[in-house]
């Protein structure tokens, strides 16, 4: 939401800082600073968990409104909301949040509109070295779990395929090894430093294609316009992604339950690589 014109401020709750340290005074602290902003006429807490209720209820408003507790995988935080809105947990996630907006709002979407948006992402200006003369793809090798990261030598492959600029983009040590990895079959990669949230953004926005799992700087790709293929398997991907004309999303086979993730299934590493390798190929002629 940072250097986006059209909020006019942000307030955070560091709540990974009070994980971290399990400190009560920290917690206590925050919580203080959200009694003191002044009332608002509504909050819309779409997160739909105990916590984000509780930071919800706590924060001074004429009205709050969330999913109600069958919409929801931590019901009690239903009773947190003055007002609540009903859509199956298991509908795709941007279609949850639009209804529950548009339903505090008293506003209508369509999926003409959605399809259509604007790219709602914003980013300070950085400069980065990428090709001229060829396409430029950002692979996205890791993911918050083992069973949704695709293997790196399938990655590999995607790029000894298509002829283009690729750029692996990673946010840790681990993810760093798997660029590594997929540079060591396809020399031609490049792999980028650690990048900032912002810088992050920045980069993704000049990108041709971005290819990953379900994971979020992924979906940034959706946000900014971008064309994207996202690789789906112990995870819903008709829930977790909004597919379009340039957005893809591939499944495995595996049956899935949005209510409780299989972190056993690996059978993303099943999705074929000339799949892939097809759709990128649709996707870059069209740009």
């Amino acid at each position: 939401m940072e250097n986006n014109s059209d909020i006019n401020k942000i307030h955070s709750v560091n709540f990974s800082q009070i994980k971290s340290k399990k400190s009560l005074k920290l917690l206590f602290s925050e919580l203080r600073k959200l009694r003191k902003l002044p009332k608002f006429d509504l909050i819309i807490d779409m997160q739909g968990l105990l916590k984000s209720a509780i930071v919800a209820k706590i924060i001074p408003a004429n009205q709050t409104i969330g999913f109600d507790k069958n919409s929801i995988r931590e019901p009690l935080a239903a009773k947190f909301y003055s007002d609540t809105c009903k859509i199956d947990y298991a509908q795709n996630i941007v279609k949850r949040n639009l209804a529950l907006v548009c339903e505090a709002l008293e506003i209508k979407i369509t999926a003409a509109e959605i399809e259509n948006k604007k790219p709602f992402l914003h980013f300070k200006k950085h400069t980065f070295k990428l090709a001229k003369t060829k396409q430029n793809i950002a692979i996205i090798p890791g993911a918050s779990s083992a069973a949704k990261i695709y293997p790196a030598e399938k990655y590999a492959q995607i790029a000894n395929i298509l002829d283009a600029n690729f750029m692996i983009i990673w946010g840790n040590q681990a993810e760093k090894m798997m660029a590594e990895k997929i540079q060591q079959t396809a020399p031609e990669v490049h792999i980028s430093k650690q990048l900032a949230l912002d810088e992050l953004k920045a980069l993704l926005a000049k990108m041709d294609l971005v290819i990953g799992a379900d994971t979020g700087p992924v979906h940034l790709a959706w946000a900014l316009n971008v064309p994207s293929i996202t690789l789906f398997g112990p995870t819903p991907g008709s829930r977790n992604a909004y597919a379009g004309e340039i957005n893809k999303i591939l499944q495995s086979e595996s049956a899935v339950n949005p209510y409780k993730i299989n972190k056993n299934d690996d059978s993303i590493k099943s999705i074929p690589v000339e799949n892939i390798a097809k759709i990128a190929k649709k996707l870059l002629k069209n740009i």
